[in-house]
């Protein structure tokens, strides 16, 4: 009866350490292991039969400990302890580890990877602007404010546009208990523009019910859900909230396997859950759906891009010759193939400013290019743009890499204490001392290109083909003067678009009049305000 008795108090304790700590049953996971040693150690400390004498001082044993228990107990140990040291450890798996990124083609021009870009496509709100303004959105609905809390926010392509969106949480078990059902949607906040701030309760009529969450609890927890459905032996990470293109929520769930000993994670595919029902499907790399954005998790990437920096001549290159790291971490953008990609720059070991090169990682397939130019690390481009405002005290957010007509860039906002956008900043990524600020992202790009001429480069230099020059009429022309700087709009016969340029581009520009015949040049992009290169007015006849 005592055995039995035991039997099924250590289910019991099985059943939950299982259900509660979700242990990955697979080599190379240290929790099922750690679950088991446990259960036997329970075991054996009951089944010794300890009591005390009847002074209370001493304890008795009445049973010997089982030999056949020891070994099993010490397996488990030398599994958990000398198995991983001589498996994992880095001396011992060097060439393994620097690889594990796979090959890392050499490119060209960072340029020629990332796309071209309009102003009202770049990315203005980051991700703590982005939790602002859906706290201020909830908390105008008063009913929801009590009720629920944002969860994270993730970048995504969505009919081609840039969101940032987080799923509304449970708030606490007690409001979970009340409304098992799920919460009323999610937030969708534009990364291009910080007035577009949604709250999607519903899709074609029907309430929306994000009743799977890591918020929740037992079998709706979205972790344990996936568990117990089939993924219990492999690694699961990265849980992204994502919507389809036509709206509906989704958790994107990295699967993972450990490819070298006890380390070494490697993505094998994903699992997408439906957020509201609980389906539960899942991919390879190769056919996951293509609204999904991310596969590859950062901090996997991140930990390859490292070990394949640090490890490139081998693990005891204490002079760190050829070393190379990371600078701040991880970016998602998006290239001239509308792919998303981590971008990070590289910079030399115990270097704090200077970029040696570039990375962009495909978020879906891992193919990695490294492009080896100097630069200047995010950090360095955020000091930069911060000195030009100094006075203000702003702070600049996540530099973001663009191709601003060839020449790239980092694009960053600049915020007061609150939080709140006050200004933009552009930063040639080929050297940081070439700045433009402004009050809008078109005056921002003004200033930028004035600077750049100004310092002796040429706009797009190698790329003619995206340049063009046009002798016309003036058809229009009007002054706008902004932080005292003044900016001459004007149209010519001919053309569609709307011209901008300042006296940092022609001393002829301020003189100019309806009917002059001028001689424009120009960069061909998407905008319909186009920056002008260089002016002559072919009435003045200046000496």
């Amino acid at each position: 009866m005592k055995k039995s008795l035991l039997a099924l108090f250590l289910l019991l304790v099985g059943f939950l350490s299982f259900y509660l700590f979700l242990p990955v049953i697979q080599y190379g996971f240290y929790g099922i292991g750690i679950i088991i040693l446990a259960l036997l150690f329970i075991y054996f400390i009951i089944s010794l039969g300890i009591t005390v004498d009847q002074t209370g001082k001493q304890f008795i044993i009445a049973s010997k400990p089982s030999k056949i228990l020891l070994v099993i107990m010490g397996l488990i140990l030398v599994y958990l302890t000398f198995v991983p040291l001589f498996t994992t450890a880095t001396i011992f798996h060097t060439s393994n580890y620097q690889k594990m990124i796979g090959k890392v083609e050499n490119g060209k021009k960072i340029s020629e990877h990332i796309a071209p870009i309009s102003m009202d496509k770049i990315r203005v709100v980051d991700q703590e602007l982005a939790f602002l303004l859906g706290e201020k959105i909830i908390g105008s609905q008063a009913a929801l404010g009590s009720q629920v809390e944002l969860g994270k926010f993730s970048i995504q392509k969505v009919n081609n546009e840039l969101y940032w969106i987080a799923p509304l949480l449970h708030s606490g078990f007690f409001k979970w208990l009340n409304n098992k059902e799920g919460t009323p949607g999610y937030v969708m906040v534009s990364a291009t523009n910080e007035r577009d701030v949604k709250l999607v309760q519903s899709i074609d009529g029907k309430p929306l019910k994000i009743k799977y969450q890591p918020s929740a609890y037992f079998q709706s927890d979205i972790h344990r859900h996936v568990y117990f459905n089939g993924f219990s032996s492999v690694g699961l990470a990265d849980f992204t909230f994502e919507i389809d293109e036509k709206g509906n929520p989704f958790w994107v769930i990295t699967k993972y396997n450990k490819t070298i000993g006890f380390s070494g994670k490697n993505t094998s595919g994903i699992v997408v859950v439906d957020a509201q029902n609980g389906a539960i499907q899942h991919y390879n790399i190769k056919n996951a759906p293509s609204w999904v954005d991310r596969i590859q998790p950062a901090e996997l990437i991140e930990d390859q891009l490292n070990n394949w920096g640090e490890l490139v001549n081998g693990y005891w290159n204490f002079s760190n010759t050829d070393k190379l790291q990371i600078t701040e971490g991880l970016t998602l953008v998006y290239g001239q193939n509308n792919k998303s990609y981590w971008y990070t720059g590289l910079t030399s070991v115990g270097s704090d400013e200077s970029a040696v090169g570039f990375v962009l990682v495909d978020t879906r397939t891992k193919e990695t290019t490294f492009y080896k130019q100097s630069g200047a690390t995010e950090f360095a481009a955020q000091s930069s743009a911060q000195g030009k405002v100094q006075e203000k005290g702003y702070k600049a957010s996540l530099p973001i890499p663009y191709n601003i007509n060839g020449i790239p860039t980092y694009v960053m906002t600049l915020k007061d204490d609150g939080g709140l956008v006050k200004m933009y900043a552009m930063v040639a990524i080929n050297d940081y001392t070439i700045v433009g600020v402004g009050n809008s992202m078109r005056e921002t790009l003004t200033s930028f290109k004035s600077v750049y001429n100004m310092a002796g480069n040429k706009i797009n230099p190698s790329n003619v083909a995206a340049k063009k020059a046009i002798s016309s009429v003036i058809s229009r022309i009007q002054s706008d003067v902004k932080n005292g700087n003044s900016f001459y709009y004007f149209t010519i016969k001919d053309y569609p678009n709307i011209f901008v340029g300042s006296s940092q581009v022609s001393n002829e520009i301020p003189v100019t009049v309806v009917g002059d015949s001028v001689k424009v040049s120009f960069d061909i992009d998407n905008e319909q305000v186009i920056d002008v290169t260089s002016f002559d007015n072919l009435n003045l006849k200046l000496k």
